[in-house]
């Protein structure tokens, strides 16, 4: 396995999401899996899946997966007209401690463009126009940073920790499909998020639920 450097979240390391489904389509297992991330992804470095344990070429651990049992949180949809008002309030375009993420950054035109914006009740909800490529990474990354997004404030930047991810059914390339985020509870540094994303019919492709760890 190889995540490459376009995939990146923070500078240097994958974005947790993405890494997270490369790590999971590895893995093979139906069902939910969790994957907990015990070091930033490394890009462009071959990396290795041996019982769970995802190792980088010195032995470091990076990652463990498990399957996890199946769970039925759900964050309710929006339409496709209220996630993109709520998007155009995205906060990360004013200020964004990763711009260049691939999923969520602003800076990049060729990433996956997802600006979760806040709803009148906590949630966060955005478009999310499929790429001409889509495999179950993508799904996972599109259920990544929609949560983290309920919790990141103005100086106050989460990263990807734990995440359980259940992909009913992927995209059709440039299906417009909506993403929305909520924050469950906070505890100290651990924030527990939720997220859903829906087909352009409303029908569920994938929900997850995560635990992000401010820095």
């Amino acid at each position: 396995m190889i995540i490459e450097a376009r995939f990146n979240g923070p500078p240097g390391s994958g974005n947790g999401g993405w890494s997270a489904g490369i790590f999971a389509e590895a893995y093979g297992v139906r069902g939910p899996v969790e994957v907990t991330l015990r070091r930033p992804p490394p890009l462009d470095t071959p990396l290795t899946l041996t019982d769970g344990q995802v190792h980088d070429p010195t032995g470091a651990l990076i990652a463990q997966l498990r399957p996890a049992e199946r769970f039925d949180d759900l964050v309710p949809p929006v339409d496709l007209a209220t996630a993109r008002a709520a998007s155009a309030a995205y906060p990360g375009l004013l200020e964004h401690p990763f711009p260049g993420c691939y999923v969520c950054g602003p800076q990049r035109a060729d990433g996956l463009r997802i600006f979760p914006g806040p709803l009148p009740d906590g949630r966060t909800a955005a478009p999310f126009r499929a790429p001409e490529q889509v495999r179950l990474a993508t799904v996972w990354a599109a259920l990544d940073c929609p949560g983290g997004w309920a919790v990141i404030g103005a100086g106050r930047p989460y990263l990807l920790g734990r995440i359980t991810a259940l992909v009913e059914a992927l995209p059709r390339p440039g299906d417009e499909c909506v993403v929305t985020g909520v924050a469950v509870t906070t505890e100290g540094r651990k924030a527990l998020v939720h997220t859903s994303l829906y087909g352009p019919d409303g029908d569920l492709l994938g929900r997850a639920r995560a635990t992000w760890i401010a820095r």
